[in-house]
């Protein structure tokens, strides 16, 4: 089962305002486990990022500049994405910039029902509770000390973590001779090769199971042959 774990940056928070998407990762899950699959870009908006989005990402104006439009970069993304079902945190936000930049550009929007929201699980999963990516690291003991900015790619890997622990770890999945899932790299490791576990069988001679009764007959009380004696 392929999926895909995404997050973006943007310029601001509704692009009906004239908001951009600046930055999109994407990292592939094969039956839950990471895989070294990823797709990422940064993106010029052709437009100023504004000050509190800067002190959000670290994302300038400047860095931008000389990086691609989306419409160059947008059959490479649907490319990767292919139709596997997508997965973010808080998606309709992500959901929505994608979805509005494709359309400017005459393509296809994406279906929403391909669409997994971490966020909508995780408040379903634990009612009342804090369910940002920040808050979820810190439940399932995640690594957040590089995260001291937000950024596209490092919060999709974060994501892709919390999702699968979301969805029970990632044991579950773990198929150590699946032959559907024979060419993923993630998967040849837990593989178990069949020259290793061919077990030779060897059959015992009469002089083998006579001298085997002897020392039974001879050492252990209450045996099987001692009854069959009589």
């Amino acid at each position: 089962m392929r999926e895909i774990c995404l997050d973006t940056e943007t310029t601001g928070l509704d692009p009906r305002q004239g908001h951009k998407v600046i930055e999109i990762a994407c990292i592939e899950l094969i039956n839950r486990v990471k895989t070294n699959n990823h797709f990422h870009c940064y993106i010029n908006p052709r437009r100023d990022v504004p000050q509190e989005a800067f002190a959000v990402h670290g994302l300038s104006t400047e860095f931008l500049q000389d990086k691609p439009i989306f419409d160059h970069i947008a059959y490479k993304f649907l490319d990767f994405i292919q139709d596997s079902n997508i997965i973010a945190h808080n998606a309709n936000f992500d959901v929505k910039f994608l979805n509005y930049e494709l359309q400017l550009i005459g393509m296809k929007a994406l279906e929403k029902s391909r669409i997994i929201d971490s966020l909508a699980i995780a408040r379903k999963k634990f009612p009342g509770s804090p369910a940002s990516l920040d808050a979820l690291c810190k439940r399932f003991n995640i690594d957040l000390s590089k995260r001291s900015l937000h950024g596209a790619l490092l919060d999709t890997q974060l994501l892709c973590d919390v999702y699968i622990e979301l969805m029970g770890g990632a044991q579950q999945d773990f198929k150590f001779d699946n032959k559907a899932n024979s060419n993923n790299p993630q998967n040849k490791a837990l593989q178990i090769s069949n020259d290793i576990t061919k077990t030779k069988l060897i059959t015992p001679n009469e002089d083998d199971l006579e001298s085997h009764k002897e020392f039974i007959l001879s050492n252990i009380r209450d045996n099987l042959w001692q009854y069959s004696k009589n």
